[in-house]
């Protein structure tokens, strides 16, 4: 017999979920989705569960993030829309992102190695977010001709200065004094700690058992860079905040504008635009919203093909993106993204 790709456990006081799809880095999938909405709607009023705990199965990574192949699939298959398995499975993703956001118990997550797309969603909207010195969290979705979703814009729309649209338009990997300084994570326990954390767990309150094995975080180097980052990338549009980039005296700025344009002109613009709108948005749940919007329109356009072609299927790290240049895209173009859905809205509120 196969494993579950999650496994749920109730113990000692604790819901355990372990995303347990090792080889892959644990991505996610919609089964998996909906296994974990399930777990976390039943906890919610269950006595016997005082914390939930989310770990990732292997020594590699909570969380890869989606299983883009699939998505792949859906795309060149012609199978687009909401109504389509990816647009399903983003619909009952993004709940399960609203859901951990507003849960009404501590969620303690353990962000140890790769976190990255989907794995953000899972565990960037929790109550207690744990790193160590092993992890590795982005939001990589421009590379493949993607946008940030997840909750992910929110989340960067929020960071110090413009730390976050640095992350999103390079797709910089953060460190764990990255992810702590960028509020994508709370605190930092050596990956030694782990499994003498989750046992005191079982006994202690959440913020108690923490305590005991949490240090100071790691210094971050992106801090360090918010001089040039804030002053680029405060610019109105992609092209100035290469221009900027490129004239700065730091030659990581440099490095940032040649990475920024090797990623797909159409998502660095709807990135920028969504992270605006997410700076400004009330609450998660409108950001959400807004990123089902931009996620089921991605699914019809060429670049999210051809990126995930070039990063993951032929590994040719060659995409030839569509329109190919910044000055190429236009207001119409980006403007597609944000149409709204009708009746196939993801129509999420909040309880606010």
């Amino acid at each position: 017999m196969t494993e579950p790709e999650v496994l749920i456990e109730k113990a000692d006081g604790l819901g355990l979920i372990t995303l347990n799809r090792p080889k892959a880095i644990n991505a996610l999938n919609h089964s998996m989705t909906l296994a974990i909405t399930d777990a976390l709607r039943a906890w919610a009023d269950d006595d016997e569960v005082r914390t939930v705990v989310l770990t990732g199965a292997g020594e590699r990574g909570l969380c890869a993030g989606g299983d883009i192949v699939a998505i792949h699939t859906d795309a060149t298959g012609g199978a687009t829309g909401a109504d389509s398995p990816t647009g399903r499975f983003w619909r009952d993703e993004y709940v399960l992102n609203a859901l951990i956001g507003r849960y009404p118990k501590p969620y303690v997550v353990v962000m140890d190695g790769i976190v990255m797309g989907g794995g953000v969603g899972l565990s960037g909207h929790g109550s207690h977010r744990i790193v160590t010195e092993r992890s590795k969290i982005g939001m990589p979705e421009v590379g493949i001709g993607f946008v940030p979703d997840v909750g992910g814009t929110y989340l960067l729309s929020r960071s110090p200065g413009e730390v976050g649209t640095h992350v999103a338009l390079t797709t910089a990997r953060m460190t764990a004094g990255d992810a702590i300084a960028a509020g994508f994570a709370d605190y930092f326990v050596a990956a030694e700690h782990l499994p003498a954390l989750l046992d005191t767990l079982r006994t202690e309150a959440a913020d108690v058992a923490i305590a005991k094995f949490a240090t100071a975080a790691p210094e971050s180097g992106l801090l360090g860079r918010r001089s040039w980052i804030d002053a680029c990338y405060g610019a109105d549009t992609v092209e100035a905040i290469v221009a900027r980039l490129h004239a700065a005296d730091a030659p990581e700025a440099g490095q940032a504008a040649a990475d920024i344009l090797t990623k797909s002109p159409v998502a660095l613009k709807v990135a920028l635009r969504s992270l605006r709108s997410a700076r400004t948005a009330p609450d998660l749940e409108t950001v959400l919203n807004e990123e089902y919007r931009v996620s089921i329109a991605a699914l019809s356009s060429p670049d999210l093909v051809e990126g995930i072609r070039a990063q993951v299927i032929d590994k040719d790290r060659n995409p030839q993106w569509s329109p190919a240049t910044l000055a190429e895209v236009t207001t119409a173009q980006v403007d597609a993204y944000f149409a709204e859905l009708g009746d196939q809205e993801l129509g999420l509120v909040s309880n606010d």
